[in-house]
């Protein structure tokens, strides 16, 4: 998939992930190729600012750990997070719904489904 195809929906996709427990910044780049099939396979340079920008727009949480002598961040959504995500999966339902719409191939006159 390329890169630019997920520029507007990366918060989203970050959020998801999140929503069902916290997770490292690593964690959630492998969350994000597991659960795309390994078709997001997003640079630490383009998650991790994110992260910083749901952190101070207060729809994520950090607290800092320290794991086999290495510290990390841990993120967990917030209730503003919760919000946030619910909005943008309505908005993304009706994005795609949009889109198949306008890029459906158009059926001629008497052609059968």
């Amino acid at each position: 998939m390329r890169p630019d195809a997920v520029r507007g929906h990366l918060d989203g996709l970050i959020l998801a992930v999140l929503e069902d427990e916290p997770r490292h910044g690593y964690a959630i780049i492998e969350a994000l190729q597991a659960r795309s099939g390994g078709a997001l396979d997003l640079p630490t340079g383009t998650v991790y600012p994110a992260l910083r920008r749901l952190e101070r727009a207060a729809l994520l949480s950090g607290t800092w750990s320290t794991v086999a002598g290495r510290e990390r961040r841990t993120y967990t959504l917030t209730r503003a997070g919760r919000h946030a995500l619910a909005g943008q999966r309505a908005e993304w339902h009706e994005f795609s719904a949009v889109m198949d719409a306008v890029l459906r191939p158009v059926r001629a006159a008497g052609e059968a489904s």
